[in-house]
This record gives structure tokens, sequence and C-alpha cells, in this order.
């Protein structure tokens, strides 16, 4: 956004996309990835910690997700927090390491993916909603201090908008992209 007005709200909405990016990359496209697990929380040493902490996590192949704890002694911690995790994944103890088999997604799988995918998205129009409405008051508040004339507000208003419709557009296509990722086969 070149307008100046709009520079220090330009952070927020950057946030809110990179929200809306790091969520859709937790969804699984049937391919291994260790963004699908990284974030699960395990109970290790008295409290919950993301499993990216407590382990290193790769793919051996296109299908398998490997999981080498720093301590063996949480094994058995991660196998069960992938299980709690309720994301249609199980994790097996395979002597030092955790290993998750990535199965092939189903046409019922793949459009319960998008549905998630779906919603993600509205979330993130619902925060960029929300951004937009917070902008709106603060130029409605300096209208009011006389900061703003009623011609300059018409013209930071029209700006807002079509900023907020490309963003929106912006969103819209990285969720599409998500969902095509999901439906190919």
């Amino acid at each position: 956004m070149t307008d100046p007005f709009f520079q220090p709200y330009c952070v927020g909405v950057e946030e809110i996309k990179q929200h809306l990016l790091h969520e859709l990359r937790s969804i699984r496209t049937g391919r291994a990835t260790p963004t699908l697990v990284e974030d699960i929380m395990v109970h290790a040493y008295g409290k919950g910690m993301p499993l990216k902490q407590v382990a290193s996590i790769t793919t051996s192949d296109i299908r398998t997700i490997v999981i080498q704890p720093w301590d063996k002694g949480l094994l058995h911690a991660i196998e069960n927090a992938i299980h709690d995790a309720n994301i249609g994944l199980a994790g097996v103890v395979d002597g030092s390491l955790v290993r998750i088999n990535i199965p092939p997604l189903t046409e019922e799988s793949r459009k319960l993916l998008v549905k998630r995918v779906r919603e993600k998205f509205e979330k993130a129009r619902i925060a960029l909603r929300t951004e937009r409405d917070m902008i709106k008051e603060e130029i409605l508040l300096r209208e009011k201090e006389k900061m703003f004339s009623e011609d300059e507000r018409f013209r930071i208003l029209k700006k807002l908008d079509e900023w907020m419709r490309d963003e929106n557009d912006r969103f819209l296509s990285i969720s599409e992209k998500k969902e095509k990722e999901i439906m190919t086969i």
C-alpha cells in the first residue's frame, strides 16, 4: 500500500496473511512434510512443548515422516501426542525414532481437507474485515478531530476498500492454490 496513512496497518494485514499460510501448511496434501507435525504439543519435562523443540523431523520419502527425539525417553510421549492431535495420522515407534506413514488421500478425505482450507480462509477474511473496521474507525475519528476533510475521508475510504479487496483476492488465491494441491492426485 503506497498511501502513507496505511503504512502502520500493513503489518497487521501481513500478520494475518502469514498466519493463514502457516495454518494451510499444517493441512496435509498427501505428501509427507515436517510442517504437518512440527507444532504438535508433546508433554515433555513437565510441560507441553512443540514437537520441533524436542526432536528432529525429516521425511525419508514422499509418504514417510521420521521423528528422532533428542531424548529417547520421549518416544512414547511423541507417539501419544501425534495420536491425541487428531490429525488423521498415527506415529509408530521404530527403535529410537517415530515413523509416520502418510496414507494416500481418498476422495472423501480430500473433500474434508478442502473444507478445512475454506474454514481457515474464512477466518482470515474475518480477521481482515476486523482490521478494515479498525482502520475505518481511525479514519472517522481523525475526521471528527478535523485532521481530515470530508473529501479526504472519502478518498482514503475508497483506497481502503480497494486495498482490502486486493488483499482478499490474494488470500483467495492462496486458498485456491492449496485446494488445488489437495485435489491433485
